[in-house]
């Protein structure tokens, strides 16, 4: 494999960044919505299932005493 020069590797960078496809402003904020709809829901998902086996493990202990 062949060493490339610092600023060979800068000039490659610089091409490979011109090509770089930004997003627009309606979708990121289409994507962010969707993050916090999904964070949210696994947020509830996942209390959900704490609040289950909270309660199996009470009911466990409760059992050994």
């Amino acid at each position: 494999m062949a060493k490339t020069s610092p600023i060979e590797f800068i000039r490659q960078v610089q091409t490979e960044a011109r090509k770089v496809t930004w997003p627009g402003r309606r979708q990121t904020v289409m994507t962010a919505v969707m993050v916090l709809i999904m964070t949210t829901i696994l947020a509830l998902f996942f209390l959900g299932i704490d609040t289950v086996f909270d309660q199996i493990v009470k009911g466990l202990l409760a059992l050994a005493k």
